[in-house]
């Protein structure tokens, strides 16, 4: 009996010495984004016993699939409490995963958000109500999609466009943009920030706008939105005449 009794006291002490370095090793490996991140245990209720026994055993891209399915489902049906619930477990189960937070938030934004706009059952007001309160949950998902994968340009562009279309608000759109044009280093994004700019009632805003377009004028990107848009911010801002660009207002529809 001693010799067993002794055995086991060295599992129990090596098992002891080898969890401190097993939980640093996998704290290292969730810092550095190498590991998934753990399921959040709230997942019980919603998946029910065997799809979170099936999460917690390795399957989390099998549910989050199947979860995924089920919501594209709810989409076809017009169902879109029930869209809106399957995509927050789906990113739960793949947070990771852009496309996921992408198309729960388009769903939202754009196709819940027109759907209730543009439903004649429902009053006016009613409808703008449902329709902008959609939009506010697609920006809801971006972010909380930027909080898991805060550097990903699809979800900064996703955002940014949002703002510029659906919950019109240019500064915010041009601050992505920017953001985008920094993670890709893809210039078009400067001037896609400074379009943006130049709507802001902001001086400040319309003179940055002004800064990043000329940015891409000198730099021989000449569309005609350019031009356009930076004849007006000449006059906006009272730029002096030596210092404004040569070109005349282009005409909508002319090719330069």
């Amino acid at each position: 009996m001693k010799r067993p009794l002794q055995a086991l006291l060295v599992l129990l002490l090596l098992g002891a010495l080898k969890l401190p370095l097993e939980q640093a090793a996998t704290a290292h490996l969730r810092a550095e984004k190498l590991l998934t991140p753990r399921v959040d245990l709230g997942l019980r209720e919603n998946l029910g016993q065997m799809g979170f026994a099936a999460s917690l055993g390795g399957l989390r891209s099998l549910v989050a699939s199947i979860t995924y399915l089920r919501a594209c489902g709810a989409w076809e049906n017009v169902r879109w409490g029930a869209v809106d619930s399957l995509f927050q477990l789906t990113t739960r189960l793949q947070p990771r995963y852009t496309h996921y937070w992408d198309e729960a938030a388009w769903h939202m934004a754009w196709n819940a958000s027109s759907h209730y706009l543009n439903n004649e059952k429902l009053n006016p007001a009613l409808r703008e109500k449902l329709s902008y309160e959609h939009v506010l949950r697609g920006r809801d998902i971006l972010l909380e999609g930027l909080r898991m994968i805060p550097d990903d340009a699809r979800l900064w562009h996703t955002l940014a466009e949002l703002y510029e279309r659906r919950d019109i608000q240019p500064a915010k759109a041009a601050e992505c943009y920017l953001k985008v044009g920094e993670l890709t280093g893809n210039l078009r994004f400067r001037r896609l920030a400074g379009y943006q700019y130049a709507k802001a009632a902001d001086r400040a805003l319309q003179l940055k706008g002004y800064e990043l377009l000329m940015e891409s004028y000198r730099a021989n990107q000449r569309p005609p939105s350019l031009i356009n848009t930076i004849k007006d911010l000449e006059l906006a801002l009272s730029i002096p005449a030596m210092l404004r660009i040569p070109e005349a207002r282009v005409a909508p529809g002319a090719v330069r």
